[in-house]
C-alpha cells in the first residue's frame, strides 16, 4: 500500500494541506502519508475558498505524494485518480455520484466532497504533491453560506463510522493511484469522463460575463473542460474560465 501506509491523526489543525506541505518541506514523511484531522480551523478549498466541517463528523485528510512518473503536463491525472477513488468509495453507500469539474464530487445536484491538490513543480516533473480531501460523512446541518451540501448520512439515512470509512477510502485511493502510476491511464481518463457532472446534457454556462448553452463532451489531456455550444462550436476552458449556471 502506498496511500495510507502511515496515518497521522490530529484532533485539530488549521489546515491538513498546510500541515502536509510543512512535512514535505522538512522531508520527514514517506509517500502515501495521510494527515487526518477531526477539525480544521482554517480549512482551505479551491481558489481561496474556505472548507467548513463540523468537528468529528466528516473526513478531512491530506495525502503526501511524490508522483515522479507523472510529468508536469500530465498533472491533472492526479486529480482524476483522486476523484475516481472517492467515487469508488461512495458507490458502496449511495447512488452513482458524479464529478463536477474540476474538483467537486456531487450526488445529483448536491456537493458531498471537495478536492484541493497542490503540486510543487520542477522543470517538467512533479517534485511533490499534496492531495487534500474534504468528504461529508455524518454532518446533517451546514452553515447557510454553504451552497447545496449533502453527506453520506443524509443520502443513506444512517450513521457511519468515520474510522472505517477512512480505511476503505484510503484503499480505494491507493488502487486508483497505482492505476495512475502503473496501469492504463487512458482507462482512468475514460472513467473520469463517464462520471462528469452534466455530461452531454444541454445546460447554461457563463464565461466572461456572457451566458451560453452547451453540452460538456469531455476533458482535454491538460484537464481543460470541453464544451460544445448550442450552435455547434466547440471550445476548451481552463479552470475559472467558465462557470456552471444553476
Amino acid at each position: 500500500m502506498i496511500i495510507g501506509s502511515k496515518i497521522l491523526r490530529f484532533e485539530e489543525l488549521p489546515s491538513t494541506n498546510t500541515h502536509a506541505l510543512m512535512l514535505i518541506k522538512h522531508g520527514d514523511e514517506p509517500e502515501g502519508t495521510v494527515v487526518c484531522s477531526a477539525f480544521q480551523s482554517e480549512g482551505r478549498g479551491q481558489a481561496g475558498n474556505k472548507w467548513e466541517s463540523e468537528k468529528g463528523k466528516n473526513l478531512l485528510i491530506s495525502i503526501i505524494l511524490y508522483p515522479s512518473l507523472v510529468s508536469a503536463e500530465e498533472q491533472f491525472l492526479i486529480s482524476i485518480a483522486v476523484s475516481l477513488g472517492i467515487c469508488d468509495f461512495l458507490d458502496r453507500y449511495v447512488n452513482r455520484c458524479t464529478i463536477k469539474w474540476p474538483n467537486d464530487i456531487y450526488l445529483k445536484n448536491d456537493k458531498i466532497a471537495g478536492i484541493l491538490i497542490e503540486n510543487s513543480l520542477m522543470d517538467n516533473s512533479i517534485e511533490s504533491c499534496v492531495a487534500g480531501i474534504g468528504l461529508n460523512i455524518n454532518q446533517t446541518e451546514f452553515p447557510d453560506s454553504i451552497h447545496n451540501p449533502v453527506s453520506i448520512k443524509m443520502a443513506a439515512g444512517k450513521e457511519f463510522n468515520t474510522d472505517t470509512c477512512l480505511n476503505i477510502l484510503l484503499g480505494d485511493l491507493d488502487s486508483r493511484y497505482k492505476e495512475l502510476l502503473y496501469g492504463d491511464r487512458q482507462k482512468l481518463s475514460d472513467d473520469y469522463i463517464s462520471r462528469l457532472y452534466r455530461l452531454q446534457e444541454l445546460h447554461a454556462f457563463k464565461t466572461g460575463g456572457t451566458l451560453f448553452k452547451g453540452r460538456i463532451t469531455g476533458i482535454s489531456s491538460s484537464g481543460f473542460l470541453a464544451i460544445e455550444k448550442q450552435d455547434g462550436t466547440k471550445k476548451q476552458y481552463s479552470f475559472k474560465e467558465v462557470d456552471y449556471v444553476f
